[in-house]
This record gives C-alpha cells, sequence and structure tokens, in this order.
C-alpha cells in the first residue's frame, strides 16, 4: 500500500510544472472538498500544486474529523497520535510521490486542520515547511507531544476572528507570542468576526504564500 493511501485527498494540478505544494487541512466535521476551493483563493496564479486531505476519523455529529476534542485546546491523545503518524506518512508519501520537499510546501488549515498544520509543520524531529498558515487554531498541548521550536522556524501566518465562539481570540494570540519569542516570523491578524475565515485576509495570504515559495 502507498503511503498516499493513508488518506483520502483531492488534487488541483498547477498551471504548468508546479513551484512548490499547498496543503490545506480542513476543519472539525468537514471533509476534503471543504477547503479545495480555498486553493485558487490563496494561489491564484497557480503556481503551487494544490491537495486538501480528508481527516481519517469519522465522529458524530458526522464528517470528518482530525482527533477527538475532550477540551478546547487539549486534542484527545490517543487520537491525536495516530492521526499525526498518518498525516506525516501521508505528507511523507505525498514528497516523494511529487518530488516536492517540505521546504517547498505550505502546511495551511482551518480549526482542527490549523492545529494539525502546527503539529506537522513544527512536530519534534519533523522536516520544517515552507510556511505555516493557521485559521482559527492553536498550537495543541498533548502528553508526549511538544512543538521543536528550534531555528530556524518556518514563517508563520495566523487569522483569527475576535468574537470566535468556539475556538477563542486568545488561542491565537497565544501561538503567535509564542512563535514570536522563538524567533518565527509571524503574520498576525485579527477579524471582528465568529469562527471563519476572512475573505479579506485571503489576498494578502496569498501574496504571503507566493513569497514563502518563490
Amino acid at each position: 500500500m502507498s503511503a498516499l493511501d493513508e488518506l483520502g485527498y483531492r488534487s488541483r494540478p498547477a498551471d504548468g510544472e508546479a513551484h512548490g505544494l499547498l496543503v490545506l487541512f480542513h476543519g472539525r466535521g468537514a471533509d476534503e472538498h471543504d477547503l479545495f476551493p480555498l486553493l485558487d483563493a490563496l494561489d491564484p496564479g497557480r503556481r503551487l500544486l494544490g491537495i486538501t486531505p480528508r481527516a481519517p476519523l469519522s465522529l458524530p455529529p458526522g464528517g470528518a474529523h482530525w482527533y477527538v476534542v475532550p477540551r478546547v485546546g487539549y486534542p484527545d491523545p490517543d487520537t491525536f497520535r495516530a492521526t499525526y503518524e498518518r498525516g506525516s506518512a501521508w505528507l511523507a508519501g505525498l514528497a516523494a510521490e511529487t518530488g516536492i520537499p517540505p521546504e517547498r510546501t505550505v502546511l495551511g488549515g482551518f480549526s482542527q486542520g490549523a492545529v494539525m498544520s502546527y503539529a506537522f509543520g513544527l512536530g519534534p524531529g519533523r522536516p520544517r515547511p515552507a510556511g505555516i498558515l493557521a485559521l482559527s487554531g492553536f498550537v495543541p498541548t498533548v502528553p508526549g507531544w511538544a512543538a521543536g521550536l528550534a531555528v530556524p522556524l518556518p514563517p508563520v501566518a495566523i487569522g483569527h476572528g475576535t468574537l470566535d465562539p468556539v475556538i477563542p481570540v486568545e488561542f491565537g494570540r497565544a501561538a503567535k507570542e509564542l512563535l514570536e519569542q522563538a524567533g518565527a516570523e509571524v503574520l498576525y491578524r485579527e477579524s471582528p468576526m465568529g469562527h471563519s475565515i476572512d475573505p479579506g485576509f485571503v489576498p494578502e495570504l496569498a501574496r504571503w504564500i507566493e513569497a514563502a515559495v518563490v
């Protein structure tokens, strides 16, 4: 079995030879189709191969999930670790299949997907990506896992709604502080909205992604 069989996914080709990869992880209860339209918005020139994987867990009330949520900020250790291992194998298979290395790959996501972007991008011993895009998420606190914050760190873009009732904005602010103190270059935006993606921030993120994968 190929490592790419670890997760289902959708793929959007680049226009010509791909300069890099853009991988977007969906939020809790969604699927690989949810963020697929965002690929064109974040990479309007289609410089990158775009991929949207599907989380491996099927849980109530429906949709796909990356981990069980006992408390916001603190993923269930067993399901988080299982997904982390499967996702790491999948990302390695993706790099091998496409020939595009991690240092030319931007990892991004929304909500649970943002959490997994931090996990895969900052996990101890994992290769550094070209950038991490975290929308309405947090750096996870999980026994046995800790973010690797040794320099050099990839650039990070964070967006969060100040009215978010699901993952409060304090989590976004805490991630910004943690990463800046570790020496990361952080693009940070707050928007007066709930648990969603600010369309006004997307053009700035597109420019940030273009700069991250030159």
